[in-house]
């Protein structure tokens, strides 16, 4: 008994003996590599296909490009309204002492060796980009560090700094 099947990439058909089913073959006709399938065994039953439903896949396709549409929009959203409270002076000046303190803290723990906790505190750095990025800005160009810093040695605090602005800025 043989081993009917086709060529993956040119398409001809091909048979090979019952004893080569399960291993690789090249083909006659184009010598591609092509694996020749296990021959059908008495006791499996026949799987039953079905087509696809063109209606259902188009379906789905509109769907998925609904949620990214609706993601899309929320996230444009929740940039509005992030912009929005950066600009009322008493929210900014809220969100920059609480970015000063997180910045602090973040620049603690890494310098500590504590990088778990200082990726959560980047998280919330990270809300406010523009506001992070400024403080830490300002951090790097002053004379003498923070006081919660000031024992860690400057050439390794300004080079937690600068790569924290960095990942801020990707």
């Amino acid at each position: 008994m043989t081993i009917s099947f086709h060529c993956e990439s040119c398409k001809q058909k091909i048979k090979a003996p019952d004893a080569t089913g399960g291993k690789w073959g090249k083909c006659p006709y184009c010598k591609h590599r092509c694996y020749i399938p296990l021959p059908p065994s008495d006791d499996e039953p026949e799987l039953k296909l079905m087509p696809i439903d063109d209606a259902e896949e188009t379906q789905m396709t509109d769907l998925m490009r609904q949620t990214h549409e609706l993601s899309q929009k929320i996230l444009r959203q929740r940039e509005a309204m992030e912009d929005a409270q950066e600009s009322d002076p008493n929210t900014q000046k809220d969100i920059e002492k609480d970015m000063i303190k997180k910045g602090i803290l973040y620049l603690r723990l890494m310098a500590d060796g504590e990088l778990t906790q200082a990726e959560k505190i980047f998280e919330q750095l990270r809300r406010h980009k523009k506001a992070s990025l400024r403080i830490l800005g300002s951090m790097a160009r002053a004379e003498r560090p923070e006081p919660e810093l000031a024992d860690i040695a400057n050439g390794v605090l300004q080079g937690l700094i600068r790569d924290a602005s960095g990942k801020l800025s990707s």
